[in-house]
């Protein structure tokens, strides 16, 4: 291990304002991630982005070529002695906030990185230790793509049947586009097929309160506003829908198969009918509850506004969608635990491979 002032690895370059340029295949950074695709780049070559206003603790990596807005540095990595995605998880374990030089607006300039002092073990063993830790980010990528387009089918499905009202009739055609017989519903305040109803909540779920989050660690997802937050011993809910009750994440939505913890900045949502939980997801997140939060100092969604939501209901249909989606549902939750579980494996890795304590055999990073 040799000790490095990181003024030693890299240079660090300003990035610029991206608003003129057309749309094209090139990803434009800012503080949160990608913002828009333009049709030039700043860089071509793997790269460190490193916060400059803001956030400090949101550190960035790209190897395809891109720009990056004015809040944020990009960097030009020696390669001779850091690999650049060993160097980009080495900082990632870092507390810059320390190094913070704004008096209002957390900042970093260019002398505050430059000072930082890393411990790097010899370029042969960094780029073995990058190549590990790159296939596993490249797993839980490619799980959390599979799982986007899962869910995107099962959107679909949800708008085709439930919006369009294009689910396969008897001749399975499309039943509206076909020229299905439509009636207004003043409840929902819009026509559906005829033979359908309006329920409201009381007919299809419940709703409870979350609660404080336990302090051992066991196999239970426990849900906070923003998803899952880390796995405890006990449940106290069965499979159930989970909804941000208040701040940043008021009405975002979450779906559990399995029992479950419900923080108590969430509310959940248990069908009545168990097989119906992905009809009530979908549809629960058709309405956009963000906007039926209220709240004189934060966002804040009560009970009293779900009382107020109507849904279209043909129970023979419900029980079709649920029989499809659910077997969909079934491939996330595998692919969300796998994702839990590499995620689990490479953070505590992470700090073991990058202080020397573990190292990398040469055949695992050729694997």
């Amino acid at each position: 291990m040799k000790e490095y002032k990181l003024s030693q690895l890299l240079e660090i370059k300003n990035g610029k304002d991206h608003k003129e340029l057309p749309d094209g295949e090139y990803p434009v950074f800012g503080s949160g991630g990608v913002m828009r695709f333009v049709n030039e780049y700043l860089y071509d070559k793997p790269s460190i982005l490193l916060p400059r206003k803001g956030s400090l603790d949101n550190i960035q990596y790209c190897d395809v070529p891109f720009w990056t807005v004015d809040t944020l540095y990009y960097t030009v990595v020696n390669e001779e002695l850091a690999n650049p995605y060993f160097l980009y998880r080495y900082l990632k374990l870092l507390d810059l906030s320390r190094l913070d030089s704004g008096t209002g607006v957390p900042s970093m300039t260019f002398d505050s990185y430059y000072g930082i002092k890393v411990m790097l073990p010899k370029i042969e063993e960094q780029k073995r230790i990058a190549s590990v830790l790159q296939k596993l980010d490249a797993k839980i990528k490619l799980n959390c793509q599979i799982n986007d387009n899962l869910e995107a089918m099962a959107k679909q499905l949800y708008d085709y049947w439930f919006v369009q009202f294009d689910f396969p009739n008897e001749e399975g055609k499309p039943y509206k586009s076909s020229g299905g017989a439509m009636v207004w519903n003043d409840k929902l305040k819009r026509e559906i097929p005829k033979e359908w109803m309006a329920s409201n909540y009381t007919d299809l779920f419940t709703i409870g309160n979350g609660q404080t989050m336990p302090q051992n660690e066991g196999l239970v997802p426990a849900y906070g506003g923003n998803g899952i937050v880390k796995m405890v011993e006990i449940s106290n809910y069965p499979a159930c829908i989970i909804i941000g009750r208040v701040g940043a994440n008021c009405g975002s939505i979450h779906y559990s198969k399995v029992p479950c913890w419900v923080s108590d900045n969430a509310i959940s949502i248990c069908s009545k009918n168990d097989d119906w939980q992905p009809f009530l997801f979908y549809s629960l997140k058709l309405y956009n509850l963000s906007k039926n939060k209220g709240g004189s100092s934060q966002p804040l969604i009560t009970h009293e506004a779900l009382k107020h939501l109507y849904f279209p209901m043909s129970e023979k249909h419900i029980n079709q969608f649920c029989h499809i989606v659910n077997e969909l549902q079934d491939l996330i939750y595998s692919n969300q635990q796998e994702i839990l579980k590499l995620t689990k494996q490479r953070d505590e890795l992470l700090p073991l491979l990058m202080n020397g304590q573990a190292t990398v055999n040469y055949h695992l990073s050729d694997d």
